[in-house]
């Protein structure tokens, strides 16, 4: 816990207040310090210096207590700080923890998916804090977890706001204005082009791109029905804009795998027009994702053309 400075050794976590941080199974692996004044000059918050043991990128603050009631909710609520997460456990909110004043990782996610397939992340009502926020936000789509952002009125934030209302009204608000990401960001972002069309096209573009990073086929039809609405387009513009990026990610995953085995890509005809042809590289065609893509690439590329012109029966007529 000693910093060594101009030959001198000081306490690392002088005028700070110390917070411990645990593993699963409730073992210290490392602190976290708050300053205690007011001056500017000196980070905020601290942490005890990285080893094999502690990583913070791998650790979420307080998943040790909250694991059981993240199970029993069946919701994990992701706050910024350890003094938000210590006065909701004390209002008795324990499904609560903190990402250690860190961009959320995939180690956390998938931490957190052990235990639960719903996140809902609180916010206080900063509007730059939160763009900054939702950057990161896509690497939990891609695991394929439900996210729902609650706003807190300005300027409060968790910590204070428990402190300001009763556990029961502070459980109603986050229950009422839970609302779904990918809406969420689509109103957000919206309200800031007003009737520039192209801003809007950029916005447009941006949520059909994280709808895109969600694995399940029936939760990105609904949020392109929802998107369509917003946007007040035809959904099949949507659908079109989304296969295109699907397809291109597709394409660009297959070229990595054949570069990495030193092999030349497969071409786009023989990928599917041709079942008697050599594979050039190992593709799982069991795998869900790859039938899916293997379908759209059909779609795009075939659309038009007949293959079958009749169809027999098992009688042979």
């Amino acid at each position: 816990l000693t910093l060594e400075k101009d030959g001198k050794y000081y306490d690392r976590f002088r005028e700070r207040v110390i917070f411990p941080i645990h593993n699963l199974s409730g073992r210290i692996l490392g602190f976290g310090g708050r300053i205690l004044t007011s001056d500017k000059s000196k980070a905020k918050y601290i942490n005890s210096p990285e080893t094999d043991i502690y990583n913070k990128s791998k650790v979420l603050y307080g998943i040790h207590f909250a694991k059981n009631a993240i199970v029993k909710e069946d919701n994990c609520l992701l706050v910024e700080g350890y003094t938000d997460v210590i006065s909701m456990h004390q209002a008795g909110i324990e499904n609560v923890v903190s990402s250690s004043g860190t961009s959320l990782t995939t180690d956390q996610i998938r931490l957190i998916k052990k235990y639960t397939t719903n996140i809902t992340i609180i916010y206080d009502g900063d509007p730059a804090g939160i763009k900054a926020s939702l950057r990161g936000i896509n690497m939990v789509l891609a695991e394929d977890m439900n996210v729902k952002i609650v706003l807190l009125p300005e300027p409060e934030d968790p910590d204070s706001f428990v402190k300001k209302n009763r556990t029961s009204e502070v459980k109603t608000y986050i229950n009422e204005k839970a609302q779904n990401f990918i809406l969420f960001k689509t109103q957000l972002l919206l309200s800031e082009v007003k009737n520039d069309p192209i801003l809007k096209s950029k916005v447009i573009s941006e949520i059909i791109e994280d709808i895109s990073l969600i694995p399940n086929t029936i939760s990105r039809s609904v949020y392109i029905q929802e998107c369509s609405n917003l946007f007040e387009l035809p959904e099949n513009s949507l659908i079109s804009q989304l296969n295109k990026i699907l397809a291109k990610r597709f394409k660009k995953s297959v070229q990595r795998s054949s570069e990495e085995s030193e092999i030349q890509p497969i071409d786009d005809e023989l990928l599917i027009d041709s079942p008697n042809a050599s594979p050039q590289i190992t593709v799982d065609y069991y795998n869900p994702q790859f039938q899916e893509l293997s379908i759209i690439h059909m779609l795009l590329n075939h659309g038009n053309k007949k293959f079958f012109s009749e169809i027999i029966d098992e009688s042979g007529t």
